[in-house]
């Protein structure tokens, strides 16, 4: 199955949403499958869609859901071009906590392939959701990346994904099962949650193995192998990313940023930042105030 799989960098981009129009690009999508969850809106024309040897038609209004690692393919069923949106996101950044309901990624865990939660959600059923409306917010949202960009995109992905399970649960699907899974220890799939939430404390990946009831060895193996990248650099990156963000959307120093993002100490945030942007901190916030100036 390994040359069907497509490659994404969850790190740099846990949410992507784009629009795809058939006429403008090599079409079909072939076979392929990834680590991350995707979920198709279909504005306009007739699709067929194939997910895990299951064929679905996909028509105007109608969205389909395909989970992590599934195998799926899409095609148009009509002589006419498809117009879908499209939003991909790493399941382990969704952070929900409730007094009642498990994680979203266990919900979504346990729905896979599960028989009363169909992948496939016709015009009908999303009357009370304004998908077509969340679909292009989160477009408009990550092509602008102004302040608080990524909390708009968490939101909205959330918000479908909820009225997505209220529906299931109309149709069977029994969420309280999914609650007896939320107990399950952290793994190689769900420990950047971890990682995401404690950035700012001091992070060793041998703790972190432990954490996942795995040898150091085998651990950073197989996380580098599912990341694309060493658990250290993407701890690296992860703290470098909410550095990029104080410096963007906040007028803090250097001192207090390096503090609220788990560097020692300014000089090591500025050695990091420059590791993986190519320039200093200061630079890229001058470089920002200067983009910002010419758009007034």
């Amino acid at each position: 199955m390994q040359y069907l799989f497509e490659y994404t960098d969850t790190l740099n981009s846990p949410y992507e949403a784009f629009e795809v129009d058939s006429s403008m690009m090599v079409f079909p999508i072939r076979p392929h499958w990834h680590y991350f969850m995707e979920i198709i809106y279909m504005k306009s024309g007739t699709g067929l869609v194939e997910c895990d040897g299951s064929s679905y038609v996909v028509e105007q209004g109608d969205l389909i859901v395909f989970h992590p690692e599934a195998i799926h393919a899409i095609y148009t069923a009509a002589s006419f071009p498809l117009k879908y949106e499209v939003l991909k996101f790493d399941v382990n950044r969704l952070y929900t906590e409730n007094s009642y309901a498990p994680k979203l990624r266990i919900i979504l865990n346990s729905a896979n392939k599960n028989q009363s939660a169909p992948i496939c959600f016709k015009e009908k059923d999303l009357r009370s959701v304004s998908a077509s409306e969340i679909f292009e917010e989160c477009r408009r949202e990550l092509e602008c990346k102004n302040y608080g960009y990524d909390i708009i995109v968490h939101n909205k992905i959330c918000y479908l994904l909820v009225h997505l399970i209220r529906i299931w649960r109309e149709k069977g699907f029994d969420t309280d099962t999914a609650a007896v899974l939320s107990q399950e220890v952290d793994s190689i799939h769900t420990i950047t949650e971890y990682i995401d939430a404690h950035a700012s404390e001091p992070i060793k990946v041998e703790e972190l193995a432990d954490r996942c009831n795995m040898s150091y060895s085998y651990f950073a193996k197989n996380f580098k192998q599912y990341y694309g990248r060493s658990c250290k650099e993407y701890i690296e990156f992860v703290r470098v990313c909410k550095a990029e963000d104080l410096l963007l959307f906040t007028d803090f120093d250097l001192s207090y940023i390096s503090q609220e993002t788990g560097f020692a100490d300014s000089s090591h945030l500025i050695k990091i930042f420059r590791k993986w942007k190519g320039i200093t901190p200061k630079q890229f916030r001058l470089q920002h105030i200067k983009k910002e100036d010419r758009k007034k």
